[in-house]
């Protein structure tokens, strides 16, 4: 999905001490289809390496509807799609074309410059009733990363690790928890979690990462005291053994964190680097549209249209 520095998410005060800040996302219209913001906030940027956390729906599309999001540019970020429900069609400059479907995961490093598109696919569109339900990340890469190569990876439901224990089922999604370790190839400390929790049921966050944050995404929970319903995001101060309890009707939760970058971070967009020169030059390159002698490319497959510089934005600076 496309970054908008106008809809930014509110950080209402809190009373207590279990959470540090607490996060309630806007919704914007995307034409028959909703997204909440959570990340980045007025309050908190980040939660650990995660920098942009999307709810995408839920959403129905009665009469061959979609989602078109035209090719668009990154840099020094990876992008992280999990869907709830539905399907939709990858495609990137690196020449990939993937689909993706419920309780997979696709992780697209964006490195130095890469370019996707994310559409429902012509045979979605044909079936009746189709839904999107799901979550979109974007994970900032470590300094010394930024530059990599651009990568892609699919992995299946079944690949992920599942942890299971009195009435709360995780699966995870990235990175390491619980003495699991997801497939997905990390650049940086992470974790990210998809937690699906019975009435009354208990989940305990990792306590060995230091940055740690959960989102409802269904139900409600219970946290020292005070319940937080769907569409809320909370982080949690480092250190302090933090357990969530669902609701009379259960809940199911995002839990995300990892380590604590150091170094600052500018976003612009969809660009994401510790060097503001280096979105500068992002800027400028996509601006040219030159997708042949340039640093990017469209993605094969899905050239005829792309998402044009914003103008609106054209005077802003990274932040």
């Amino acid at each position: 999905m496309s970054w908008n520095p106008t809809h930014s998410p509110d950080c209402p005060q809190i009373d207590g001490d279990a959470i540090e800040t607490l996060i309630i996302p806007r919704a914007r219209d995307l034409g028959g289809f909703e997204v909440r913001r959570a990340l980045p906030s007025s309050q908190r940027q980040m939660v650990g390496p995660f920098i942009f956390f999307d709810q995408m729906g839920p959403a129905e599309f009665i009469t061959e509807g979609g989602i078109d999001v035209r090719p668009h540019p990154h840099i020094g970020l990876g992008t992280v799609t999990y869907l709830y429900q539905g399907e939709f069609e990858h495609r990137d400059s690196l020449g990939t074309h993937q689909m993706i479907h419920p309780g997979e995961v696709n992780w697209m490093v964006a490195g130095r410059g890469v370019t996707h598109s994310e559409r429902t696919s012509a045979e979605t569109r044909a079936k009746p009733h189709q839904k999107l339900f799901g979550i979109q990340t974007w994970i900032a890469l470590p300094e010394d990363r930024e530059d990599m190569a651009p990568d892609f990876e699919h992995h299946k439901e079944a690949a992920l690790p599942f942890i299971e224990d009195a009435g709360a089922q995780a699966r995870l999604i990235l990175g390491t928890a619980y003495g699991k370790e997801s497939p997905v190839t990390m650049q940086s400390e992470t974790f990210y979690l998809d937690v699906v929790l019975a009435p009354g049921a208990a989940f305990p966050l990792p306590d060995d990462h230091e940055d740690r944050g959960l989102y409802i995404t269904t139900g409600e929970v219970e946290v020292a005291g005070q319940t937080f319903e769907a569409g809320r995001m909370m982080v949690f101060r480092p250190g302090d053994r933090i357990s969530v309890r669902a609701g009379a009707q259960g809940a199911r939760l995002m839990a995300l964190g990892g380590a604590t970058m150091n170094e600052r971070r500018y976003v612009w967009w969809n660009f994401v680097s510790s060097s503001r020169e280096k979105i500068e030059a992002a800027k400028e390159a996509w601006k040219a549209a030159d997708w042949t002698g340039g640093p990017f490319h469209l993605p094969p497959g899905d050239t005829e249209e792309f998402i044009p510089f914003p103008p609106e934005l054209e005077n802003t600076r990274p932040k």
